[in-house]
């Protein structure tokens, strides 16, 4: 519900000041008044509490507009097809990653932020999709394309994309930056008034755009009230960390790109209640931690530790640093949860483990992905060397052999029991599609391109995929099928609302287990997976069954005698056993 206006324009004035103390007075006053405008153009808000915006029910499915296509629609109207009929009872989110005109990076090297790519779609089939579920798009506030609008202004020396974009001397000491790739941070290029040194964090086509300079702020207001009056609800801040430059710093997670979170999300708050900001860090756990901020950044933060922890304790039936990272997250705290994901467009992240896993550690896992036909992202350290940024493979293929599954006998039930690790933890699932149908890794893709990135960016054809899925043989039919039946089970379930209580089981290095249990104490449930190639005892006396409760395990529907002295588990089995079936 929108707040007084006198306040929000005292409040959005004062966080300005905060973030530029040195601009003008009088200009700061001026954006401040403009935004008071656009956010009186808001729709009648509804009344949220915090805590109604997700639930057990919350699950987000991560795609492109086109990875699913069709001859007779658009890119996006046919990924709308395509989960009413195939994915409707499993998930109420979807994520469509960039789907605006673009020069690159797979829709990631934005030439319009405010139009839609006409080879996808039109905002209208966005507007239609976001009636009947939760969407999810990117903001990409860290950088812009070299074909955008704004950087041919800035190289005829036009407003507003002139001061839009970052240039430095040779006086700007870059020693420190933290890099997320390899190649060579600044670029000269040839402007009307010279040449400039311009800053590239990911690529040579995506220039780092200037938040020193607060009406290109502005200006990422207006799109992302925009984006919402267009029936975005999620707003994904891309590479959000990067945002802001300091010479000697290392330029990521700057106090300031805190404080443009805060205003976004105390923006946002005010136009439209229902409007949920996840920040999109890729980072060791702890730098990651901090977007939550005190509750007033990000509502959600991808947990970007889990995928390579999970790949970890699966390749090796071992959970031991995936138990000690468990124990060590604090709960979420009220009105913000964590996102889980397994895989997603980009690579299994390895700054993320930092602080987690040690160099031998990783060396292991990166040998075993490699075996499994991974590829690998590097970037440059501070002092010039050259360590692993990402894993490129797919889950399917990451998880397909083991030390002790070499042939890869059991990767569907090893694949299955990643997705039943997810669905148990604190938290909201997010399944990449790609991952929800078992693909394989996409070598044709890559060769073609030059991208290790395209290995996990298959694109299908709907009604291929579609008589894949009607044969219940097919691989890609038995992991929907498993997973749906899950997901199904996991959303009638209290305990395993994002944000009920977690704790984290002692179970020894081949199990890994936690116990859920709901906001009004009514519901327990210990979720537990065998991370193993063999069968093994999991000795009830360690989970502490109540005697006087009727335990059952929700997956099989067995019940199970507290008296007893062990359960028999299955390879990668996974049980959730309550006190409560709830069916």
């Amino acid at each position: 519900m929108k707040q007084d206006k006198n306040y929000s324009n005292d409040k959005i004035l004062h966080s300005l000041n905060k973030i530029y103390p040195d601009a003008e007075t009088d200009q700061l006053v001026q954006i401040t008044s403009r935004i008071i405008k656009r956010i009186d153009k808001a729709p009648i808000n509804n009344e949220f509490s915090a805590l109604s915006k997700w639930d057990q029910q919350t699950c987000v499915l991560i795609s492109y507009a086109d990875s699913i296509s069709s001859h007779h629609n658009s890119a996006i109207q046919t990924l709308d097809e395509f989960i009413t009929t195939h994915l409707d009872e499993i998930t109420d989110t979807i994520h469509i990653l960039p789907f605006f005109p673009s020069s690159g990076d797979d829709g990631f090297s934005v030439t319009d932020y405010l139009a839609v790519d006409k080879s996808l779609g039109s905002w209208s089939d966005i507007e239609k999709m976001s009636k009947a579920r939760t969407v999810m798009a990117d903001v990409i506030l860290n950088h812009a394309s070299k074909s955008s609008k704004w950087f041919q202004q800035f190289l005829s020396g036009e407003k507003p994309g002139q001061d839009f974009f970052i240039t430095v001397t040779d006086e700007f000491d870059v020693s420190k930056v933290v890099r997320p790739r390899a190649h060579k941070l600044l670029q000269p290029i040839e402007t009307k008034n010279g040449e400039k040194l311009i800053w590239c964090t990911f690529s040579e086509d995506q220039i780092d755009l200037n938040f020193a300079n607060p009406e290109l702020l502005e200006e990422f207001i207006k799109i992302i009230l925009e984006f919402i009056d267009k029936g975005i609800r999620i707003l994904r801040l891309d590479a959000v960390g990067f945002l802001w430059k300091e010479s000697g710093t290392s330029c990521l997670n700057l106090e300031q790109t805190h404080a443009i979170i805060k205003l976004i999300r105390m923006i946002c708050d005010q136009y439209q209640d229902d409007i949920i900001i996840v920040t999109e860090t890729n980072l060791p756990n702890q730098e990651n931690l901090s977007y939550f901020g005190n509750g007033n950044e990000a509502h959600w933060i991808y947990n970007f530790s889990l995928p390579p922890l999970i790949l970890y304790s699966l390749l090796f039936a071992d959970s031991s640093i995936l138990r000690r990272w468990s124990m060590s997250m604090p709960p979420a705290l009220e009105g913000t949860t964590y996102l889980n994901f397994l895989s997603s467009h980009d690579g299994f992240g390895m700054r993320p483990t930092e602080g987690l896993m040690s160099d031998a550690e990783r060396e292991k896992m990166l040998h075993q992905l490699k075996e499994n036909g991974g590829l690998f992202s590097w970037r440059t350290t501070e002092n010039e060397k050259k360590r692993v940024y990402e894993a490129n493979i797919t889950l399917y293929n990451a998880l397909e052999k083991t030390p002790d599954d070499p042939q890869g006998t059991l990767k569907i039930p090893r694949l299955i029991a990643a997705h039943a690790l997810i669905f148990g933890l604190e938290g909201i699932p997010a399944l990449y599609i790609n991952s929800l149908i078992g693909a394989e890794n996409d070598t044709l893709g890559v060769k073609k391109s030059g991208i290790n990135r395209r290995i996990n960016r298959k694109k299908f054809e709907f009604e291929k995929i579609s008589a894949v899925l009607a044969n219940p043989l097919s691989k890609e039919s038995l992991i929907i099928e498993q997973l749906k039946e899950l997901l199904q089970i996991r959303k009638l379930q209290p305990a395993f609302h994002p944000n009920a209580t977690q704790f984290t089981l002692q179970l020894g290095s081949y199990f890994f287990g936690i116990w859920r249990q709901s906001r009004d104490r009514t519901q327990s449930i210990f979720a537990i997976t065998n991370l193993s190639a063999s069968s093994l005892h999991l000795s009830l006396s360690e989970i502490n069954l109540i005697d006087t409760e009727d335990w059952s395990d929700l997956i099989t529907k067995k019940s199970i005698d507290s008296r007893l002295r062990y359960l028999e588990m299955n390879p990668y089995q996974t049980v959730w056993i309550t006190n409560l079936s709830i069916v």
